[in-house]
């Protein structure tokens, strides 16, 4: 028997299902126009979220190892300047 925690979840999840296939239809339907600002849009909101996490990660000190990482190779003289020298 279904307990009332699994058939919550499982009716939850069809309904986000059926709403993403609508998203998808409505997407599929847009004129090219309105499909461009839409992939702007997103692209944009995306680039958001992704700076965001990031910050988050870095004040959290998940990114702390890549110092390390830097450190080690810049010793090992597998660092190089930027912009390269000419």
């Amino acid at each position: 028997m279904v307990g009332k925690t699994s058939l919550w979840a499982l009716a939850a999840r069809l309904w986000v299902m059926g709403r993403l296939e609508e998203i998808e239809t409505a997407i599929t339907g847009l004129p090219p126009e309105d499909y461009r600002r839409f992939v702007d849009w997103f692209r944009t909101r995306e680039q958001t979220r992704w700076d965001e996490q990031m910050d988050q990660d870095s004040v959290a000190g998940k990114l702390d190892f890549l110092f390390g990482e830097a450190e080690s190779e810049s010793e090992q003289g597998l660092v190089q300047g930027w912009p390269p020298s000419k």
